[in-house]
């Protein structure tokens, strides 16, 4: 048997002390690390601290089945890319359909051959490492997408969106993953408009950053691509000061202004006079060389 695994994180879920053991035996031999759960229940708590490369299940365990921690398991966007396996005795057509439509990406049939069982995790592994990368690099891109469907259940995110979307939905549901009522309805006004240049959707705006949502477009008759869009002021104003020569204040003035805020919301937000924000209008247009805040904006939006 070829070390086809490597060093990857195996969660084995499986009833049985003896398959755990065979399994793990198996797989230990290829230079992978296994973590082992005896049901559904205690899968779940696994997957809570550690997130693993690749899942075997077992579809037939008392409590909870393969079949329904598999779904609880995909609804975790974290754990989308990650490629469930399930293994039964169980071989009709229907048990087979029904671990598809779980989320599972694999059956196997036991007794189980521990070289097709190897092969099979191989190709699954690199699958899932390649979706992960490619999701990584629009992460690096600055787009930072993830799916949902109309019910606002969310199919999959890059890595970032995943980030900025738990800590907002935390916030609105108990369950991080389902989408709020009024933005699955402001899905539903962009899906039926057809467009994908109306207003964002505000989740979050403060002093110090903003997060919207962007509507891309429809990937299937259920499916909805969607962009997460943040506004780091501090990193904004930062980067506006460094490359223009201007002041903590006279960034942050600037950082408003290209977001399309006027005079009096940006004195609102620093607590300044209206007198005092046209004072630093004054100095902004000196030193960018230009006549009006538009193109103070224009300059801004260039560099960022």
């Amino acid at each position: 048997m070829t070390n086809d695994v490597g060093n990857d994180c195996i969660l084995v879920v499986d009833d049985s002390p003896d398959s755990l053991k065979f399994l793990t035996d198996v797989i230990e031999d290829t230079g992978a690390t296994v973590l082992v759960a005896l049901e559904g229940a205690k899968a779940l708590d696994v997957i809570e601290q550690v997130t693993p490369d690749v899942i075997l299940m077992d579809a037939v365990m008392p409590g909870m089945s393969g079949f329904e921690t598999c779904r609880i398991i995909k609804q975790n966007v974290l754990m989308a890319h990650v490629p469930v396996i399930f293994m039964t005795g169980l071989s009709d057509t229907e048990h087979i359909v029904e671990g598809f439509q779980a989320g599972g990406v694999d059956y196997l049939v036991k007794p189980i051959d521990p070289d097709e069982l190897i092969a099979r995790m191989h190709v699954h592994l690199a699958n899932a490492k390649l979706a992960h990368s490619a999701y990584a690099a629009m992460d690096d891109a600055k787009r930072f997408l993830f799916s949902t469907n109309e019910i606002g259940e969310i199919l999959w995110s890059t890595p970032q969106a995943s980030v900025l979307l738990e800590s907002i939905l935390s916030n609105f549901s108990e369950n991080s993953f389902q989408l709020p009522s009024y933005v699955k309805r402001w899905l539903n006004e962009q899906s039926k408009s057809g467009s994908t240049s109306s207003t964002h959707l505000m989740l979050k705006d403060t002093a110090l950053d903003q997060i919207l949502l962007a509507y891309v477009g429809q990937s299937g008759p259920d499916k909805f691509l969607l962009r997460v869009i943040e506004n780091d002021f501090v990193a904004t104003q930062n980067r506006l000061s460094e490359v223009l020569d201007l002041t903590t204040r006279e960034a942050e003035v600037l950082t408003w202004i290209a977001n399309g805020k006027s005079n009096r919301d940006i004195g609102a937000i620093l607590d300044l006079s209206p007198r005092t924000i046209n004072k630093h209008m004054e100095r902004i247009h000196r030193k960018l060389g230009v006549e009006n805040r538009t193109a103070a904006a224009s300059i801004a939006l260039k560099i960022l």
